[in-house]
Formats: structure tokens, sequence, C-alpha cells
């Protein structure tokens, strides 16, 4: 269990570190925008796509992050009846599912990159350096790949969980269980 807490950890300190930055730069290159427009009436052609991509490399990491704190959607109405070893068997089942559906998505996103390096279009063009759109789109299947990843983990702490539980504090609630 620590190992995998420690592996869980250090991924959510790098995607949180990327996060940090990668918003920085929308904030930073989102302010030089409305300054050279609006001051200068002028701006950069690129900007806009490259904050576009920022969003969604945003989004995939901001995903892996909820999908490793279990503050991702889901439906746990059910899991409020059972008791913590039912609701841990019952996690690991929709663990199981949610991370297969994410590790197919991956692998469509991986065909989907391979597609755009094969066409060889760019997003952008600065100077002379042209942008390929892969090299932005490529955290699409990487980021249903953490996802994955993170429910996997998420399913190996479910059944250790399930067989070792450990002791939790009673929280109070209105909400009737099979206990009442």
């Amino acid at each position: 269990m620590k190992v995998i807490k420690a592996i869980s950890g250090a991924l959510l300190f790098v995607e949180r570190a990327v996060v940090v930055l990668l918003l920085g730069a929308m904030v930073a290159f989102a302010f030089l925008q409305v300054i050279l427009r609006n001051v200068f009436a002028t701006g950069l052609l690129w900007v806009d796509p490259f904050l576009r991509h920022l969003v969604l490399w945003i989004g995939f990491l901001g995903a892996s992050i909820a999908t490793q704190q279990e503050k991702h959607i889901n439906i746990d109405l059910v899991t409020r009846f059972l008791s913590p070893r039912a609701t841990n068997v019952a996690r690991v089942f929709t663990n199981l599912f949610a991370g297969s559906i994410c590790a197919l998505l991956s692998n469509a996103g991986w065909t989907f990159v391979a597609s755009e390096r094969s066409t060889g279009g760019s997003l952008f063009t600065i100077g002379n350096m042209e942008f390929a759109s892969w090299w932005f789109q490529i955290i699409i299947p990487v980021g249903f790949g953490l996802m994955s990843l993170r429910f996997l983990i998420r399913t190996a702490e479910h059944i250790i969980e399930a067989f070792n539980p450990t002791p939790t504090v009673q929280h109070t609630t209105n909400v009737p269980t099979l206990d009442d």
C-alpha cells in the first residue's frame, strides 16, 4: 500500500506542477494578448490556438488529479447503503470499468494523434519554426492513459481496503443506511 501511495503521490506532484506552470503561461499569454490588442491594436496570431490547447492540457491533467482524489463525477447512491467492505468491492468494479473505458479512449487518442502526425499539419508558425498540431494533441491519449492508471491504482487500493480495512471515523448523516 505504501508503494502505491508513493507512486500516486509522486505522479500527483508532477501533475500539479505542470498544471501550475501551464496556468501561469495561460494567464501571461492572455494578458499579453489583451495588452497588444487594446493598447497597440495588434496581437500575436499564434497565441489564441496555443491558449485553446493549454486549456485542453489543463483539463486532462485536472481530470487525472480529480480521479486520484476520487473527486471525479460518480454516482454513489448505492454505496451509501452498503457496508464498508461491500462499498470497497463495488468501487473495485466501478474503477475497473472506468479504467477500461479510459484505456480504450487512450488507444483511440493514439490513433487520432498518429493520424494527425501522418498528415503533417501544423497548429501555428512562429518565424521559421512550425509547431505540429500533434505535439499539442498528445495530451488526449496521455491524459486518458493517466486517468486509466489512476483508476487502476484506486482499484488496487480498494482491493486492499476490502480485505484489510482500516478503522474509519463514523460521520453522522441524515441518510438512512441498511443498519438503521
